[in-house]
């Protein structure tokens, strides 16, 4: 490898990912030839295309996944094996995102990154953490255990018991105002049970509820004891 080469790398990997209009900026070039050169870095495996004009020379997909598209934070089973909140070992990276222009999976480093496009409404309850150098936009885990609810991708059954087991780490005030927030009815009444039943008071939620039942697990069949107060048919597993 060439010194010139070297050093055009030392200076791309201070960003997660970076455009064709960065690298010309780097090498002093325009973006033709840019193009040209990070495909020559492509074929010899020093760079990687994530997407169109999205590029990166790092390996660990929890640093570029949420500077693909934007805006985008990650959530669900990532997130939440992030906070230490579950001991599964995630095989998908979710990247939630208002963007109607990413794709919606790509594979990097033996990891499947999938996109995931959602109500700006319900774009909300992120931070930014610090994972090595860089700062990655994750999901507060009170927002990521709501998002699996809400997105219906984690089981009603896995969250109740992931809050059962770590609901003194996480903020109820937190999760009952980012429910309300959503203003989504049938996430009220399941939120609103769980915590009722793990001994919290819910009673901001109840005013969102009506009569007509749902399954507290909309992965399991409606089978189950009626909740009258909430609204639900308690089925979880």
């Amino acid at each position: 490898m060439s010194l010139e080469t070297l050093q055009v790398l030392k200076k791309l990997e201070k960003s997660p990912t970076f455009s064709v209009t960065a690298a010309a900026s780097i090498i002093g070039k325009d973006s033709a030839y840019a193009k040209v050169y990070l495909n020559r870095l492509k074929k010899r495996g020093l760079v990687q295309k994530l997407q169109r004009n999205v590029y990166t020379v790092h390996q660990d997909p929890l640093i570029i996944a949420s500077r693909i598209t934007w805006p985008s934070y990650i959530s669900l089973w990532a997130a939440i094996r992030y906070y230490n909140l579950t001991e599964q070992l995630p095989t998908v990276i979710s990247v939630l995102t208002t963007s109607t222009k990413s794709r919606k999976a790509i594979f990097f480093a033996n990891t499947k990154i999938v996109f995931r496009r959602i109500r700006p409404s319900y774009f909300f309850g992120f931070s930014k953490i610090r994972i090595g150098d860089f700062d990655v936009f994750m999901a507060e885990p009170e927002k990521a255990v709501i998002d699996a609810v809400l997105l219906k991708e984690i089981s009603v059954s896995e969250i109740y018991s992931i809050l059962k087991e770590n609901l003194g780490a996480l903020s109820v005030k937190r999760i009952q105002e980012y429910v309300l927030r959503t203003r989504n009815k049938a996430l009220a009444k399941r939120f609103g049970w769980m915590l009722e039943s793990l001994g919290h008071k819910a009673g901001r939620l109840k005013a969102m509820t009506y009569k007509t039942p749902i399954p507290l697990d909309y992965a399991r069949p409606a089978l189950g004891k009626k909740d009258a107060a909430w609204g639900v048919i308690v089925n979880v597993g």
